[in-house]
């Protein structure tokens, strides 16, 4: 499976050594970037110039990570730190203004010869789902699927199967546990600004900090901690106000240590994936978080009314839309 610019790589290998590869799956990439007379659907020279100053400028930030991956803000800290852990961002300018200016493998799409699946964002600011449809078009037997949306190489359940069933002839079938809970999303308020401005010591120091308060709090309230994104925490919880309760302890004691963390909670049947959660509510959640001013505790209108009586008030923060979630969703910021 190759994305991005490492799709023309497997296309070439593909069709010079049919041997080494058994399939192909290709995802948001292309057979060239650039237009040409032959190519009306390639990008013009002045937008590859302007993405690559924009990729070597936002390299390894979350600013890039949300135009990559706009429906996933809960990768978004995770992603940057990969990024800055690959290239620095004049190497990750130079590689994608090459790839872009220079690369075309289309004349060697109908020497591949494998079974091949060719799977795109539809949306996607970076690659043009045309690029995806054209190779498509000019690979035999090759089957596209369009996905949805403007995220890179983000599969979701559904187009997995799909992967599945390509490779090994059968569709998977899953058997998902369900359960009620309340999930909770932290986040370090402008994480990238600090760790340039401290330092990989001193912010590695930060993150420790962080990450002892987030973890004694959750022992506390009881909550069970799920994963880390870098530099937040998923939780959860099976009371909603112990949730409220934990992230208004860890704001407080996060600004007392001189940083800001932000919460966003939101109570849902999640999917149970072996350690980790998954689902619906999982996304609101950390798509309310997102929203979340620094040092606020931002909830869902089901959290508001669950806790009714418990004494934690709120005050309103009005009506949002929600990427990729149905409907407006009403959001209350905890007062206190």
């Amino acid at each position: 499976m190759a994305t991005l610019e490492t799709g023309s790589v497997a296309v070439l290998l593909a069709a010079m050594h049919p041997e080494r590869v058994s399939s192909l799956i290709l995802v948001t990439t292309t057979a060239r970037y650039l237009e040409a007379p032959d190519y009306p659907i390639g990008v013009a020279a002045a937008a590859v110039d302007d993405l690559g100053e924009l990729l070597a400028n936002t390299w390894g930030t979350e600013e890039l990570t949300r135009l990559a991956i706009p429906g996933y803000p809960e990768y978004h800290s995770h992603q940057a730190l990969i990024q800055r852990a690959s290239a620095t961002p004049r190497e990750a300018g130079d590689q994608f203004r090459y790839f872009m200016r220079n690369v075309d493998v289309r004349k060697v799409l109908p020497l591949v010869r494998v079974p091949t699946l060719v799977i795109h964002a539809s949306k996607t600011p970076f690659v043009p789902v045309s690029h995806g449809r054209y190779l498509a078009e000019n690979i035999v037997g090759a089957r596209f699927i369009e996905v949805p949306g403007a995220d890179l190489g983000v599969l979701d359940q559904d187009v997995t199967a799909e992967i599945v069933e390509f490779v090994t002839g059968q569709r998977p079938t899953v058997d998902v546990d369900r359960i009620l809970t309340t999930v909770l999303f932290t986040d370090i308020v402008r994480s990238t600004e600090h760790a340039a401005s401290l330092g990989d010591k001193r912010w590695r120091s930060l993150l420790d900090s962080h990450d002892r308060l987030v973890r004694d709090q959750l022992e506390r309230f009881r909550g069970n901690e799920v994963n880390t994104t870098g530099d937040g925490f998923l939780a959860c919880f099976d009371g909603p106000a112990r949730a409220v309760r934990c992230g208004q302890a860890i704001t407080k004691i996060a600004s007392r240590l001189g940083f800001d963390v932000r919460v966003g909670i939101h109570s849902g049947e999640c999917e149970v994936r072996g350690e980790d959660l998954g689902g619906l509510a999982v996304h609101i959640g950390a798509r309310v978080g997102a929203l979340a001013a620094p040092g606020e505790v931002l909830v869902s209108q089901m959290v508001k009314d669950l806790v009714a009586g418990s004494g934690i008030e709120f005050d309103e923060r009005g009506e949002h839309e929600l990427k990729g979630v149905p409907g407006s969703w009403k959001l209350f910021a905890v007062r206190g």
